[in-house]
């Protein structure tokens, strides 16, 4: 087995994987606050 440089691994998958999960994460509390001022507005 070859030992281990730092910073040699690729990471590209990981990077996009975490990009379209915070991008998800992100639409999703906007439209979970959005469904909360909503109903807030119809119950007033």
């Amino acid at each position: 087995m070859a030992e281990h440089q730092q910073g040699s691994m690729d990471i590209r998958a990981q990077e996009k994987t975490f990009a379209a999960f915070i991008k998800f994460t992100t639409w999703g509390a906007a439209i979970a606050i959005g469904v909360l001022i909503f109903m807030a507005l119809v119950n007033a």
